[in-house]
């Protein structure tokens, strides 16, 4: 970039202009005459709010890089967890479609749905949803599908619920939530996609039926949502 001579003798004379007056404006006996004004102790919250703000805004800038590569990060972790990466030569990120999705009370007017692909032929689908009423609140999980709607894989991405009990639906604690590969909605009949407690096939868990209800619930909900798209899906 080629700096215009005028203009930077401009600036540099504006430079020593303001450091001349923060000179003089700063001097103890300059400062003792205004400390006793509201206005200067005005100023002084107001000059501080005002630092704040840029520090604020300074580390946002340099930070902001670095969170959504992290974020892309573990975006990327959750889609491996049920696509697996033989299945697909593409970037999952990079390949998508928004497709509505609040009449499924999924957690999101909108969701996003992310396609694998190998040798630019559709292997898979993956999408994250949302169980809203689990036992203490939200269970976020993510689920992959084949393009005839068997389920790949579902994760629990993070949730609340009791440890010891509720947090079961985590593959770390136990398999319980491997029981969905291989189902989709048709293989299963609408009463089926319930814990054995309702008369479906799905274990719960000992002390906590609330959450692998719930679990089971949205999952199915999340196959109707890609049901209602899939020939949609299957143009891109």
């Amino acid at each position: 970039m080629i700096i215009d001579p005028k203009h930077l003798t401009w600036l540099v004379k504006n430079i020593a202009i303001g450091k001349a007056f923060l000179k003089r404006w700063l001097e103890p006996s300059h400062l003792e005459q205004l400390r006793p004004k509201l206005e200067f102790q005005t100023g002084v919250l107001a000059g501080f709010a005002l630092l704040a703000s840029l520090l604020l805004g300074v580390t946002n800038c340099s930070t902001k890089g670095t969170i959504e590569r992290r974020l892309a990060e573990d975006l990327q972790k959750s889609l491996a967890e049920v696509v697996p990466a033989s299945l697909h030569d593409n970037d999952m990120l990079q390949d998508t479609v928004t497709i509505p999705s609040a009449e499924f009370n999924l957690g999101s007017g909108e969701t996003t749905v992310y396609i694998a692909r190998k040798a630019e032929q559709i292997t898979a689908f993956c999408f994250k949803f949302t169980a809203p009423d689990g036992y203490s609140g939200a269970i976020n999980m993510v689920i992959g599908l084949d393009p005839d709607g068997n389920i790949l894989g579902v994760r629990v991405i993070n949730h609340a619920e009791t440890p010891g009990l509720g947090d079961k639906i985590e593959v770390a604690k136990s398999n319980w939530i491997l029981a969905f590969n291989g189902y989709s909605l048709a293989n299963l009949t609408r009463d089926q996609w319930a814990v054995k407690k309702d008369g479906g096939v799905f274990d719960q868990f000992a002390g906590a039926t609330i959450t692998p209800r719930k679990s089971v619930q949205a999952v199915y909900r999340s196959l109707q949502l890609f049901n209602a798209h899939q020939a949609e899906f299957v143009k891109h």
